[in-house]
């Protein structure tokens, strides 16, 4: 049996749920979507430019957890941005 995951505190909420290249309709597109907690580690990591122990204490996880929640945000926000996807961001 899976270990149940540890609440993570999640302060932002985006107005917006869609994010896609411009004059590319929506329904062409694939999607990437990203999830809460991977949108507030990038908030916390890369605009806010907090280390990863501090950002990790803010969301109330280990920075391992944060990191591997980081290295996956990424990863998808990669392949939109390479690959012409549109974001997705589930709440």
């Amino acid at each position: 049996m899976a270990r149940p995951n540890k609440p993570r505190r999640l302060r932002f909420n985006p107005q917006v749920t869609y994010f896609k290249p411009r004059r590319v309709p929506l329904s062409t597109l694939t999607e990437v979507e990203l999830q809460s907690d991977e949108l507030e580690a990038i908030k916390l990591c890369d605009a806010e430019d907090l280390n990863q122990i501090a950002a990790a204490r803010r969301m109330g996880i280990s920075q391992s957890t944060l990191q591997r929640i980081l290295a996956a945000a990424r990863r998808k926000l990669a392949q939109a941005l390479t690959q012409g996807k549109a974001i997705k961001l589930i709440r």
